[in-house]
């Protein structure tokens, strides 16, 4: 996709009215620090759209992003931040929830697992949550440029036993730093557009 102009249209806290739209809609989620803003930007070839931070937890809100008036891109609240309490943890997750039971258009959820380290609890429980919500994570490995080349293979296995994955559950390699996977991505998310367009 040639991205032609980006808007962050909507964010949504705890008490918001989740938007009505009739674009497709592709979610991403992931821990606190696995990345998910400079994803985002790359994904967006924006520098900083969407905040990064040295200060994980940062997303606190669902962000809905207008992508070309095509589509929308929705950052969804990060996870496993240590320094939250336990009652704005169980809020987050509320949050989450209701959007993935009431979004219309939503398409596709991306799992962001660092590529570094076997899936955490909190992954195994998100993935699990947003198959249980009835949609099949599409898991992004960030991170790559931390690694060697020849590690990966093993890294991918490591994520989709940790996980639990089927045979055919999708890994995509993704580093912010050389856009490695970039493409990749687009390239899936362009063919549910065409899908539509169809």
């Amino acid at each position: 996709m040639v991205i032609k102009n980006v808007a962050l249209e909507t964010v949504c806290g705890i008490t918001s009215k989740l938007p009505e739209h009739d674009k497709i809609e592709v979610a991403f989620a992931g821990k606190s620090n696995v990345g998910k803003s400079s994803l985002i930007n790359a994904l967006m070839n924006r520098k900083a759209l969407a905040r990064t931070s040295s200060q994980p937890g940062k997303t606190q809100t669902i962000n809905f992003y207008n992508i070309n008036d095509a589509m929308y891109l929705v950052d969804l609240p990060g996870y496993g931040y240590a320094k939250v309490s336990q009652s704005e943890k169980e809020k987050w997750g509320k949050l989450i929830e209701k959007y993935l039971q009431h979004s219309q258009m939503l398409k596709a959820v991306f799992l962001l697992i660092d590529i570094r380290h076997e899936p955490s609890a909190n992954d195994k429980m998100m993935y699990d949550w947003i198959i249980y919500n009835g949609y099949e994570p599409i898991i992004i490995a960030t991170k790559l440029d931390k690694i060697k080349r020849s590690q990966v293979q093993k890294q991918i296995k490591l994520i989709k036993t940790g996980l639990g994955m089927s045979g055919d559950g999708v890994v995509m390699p993704f580093s912010a730093e050389t856009k490695q996977g970039r493409e990749e991505i687009w390239e899936l998310i362009d063919s549910w557009l065409q899908d539509i367009e169809i």
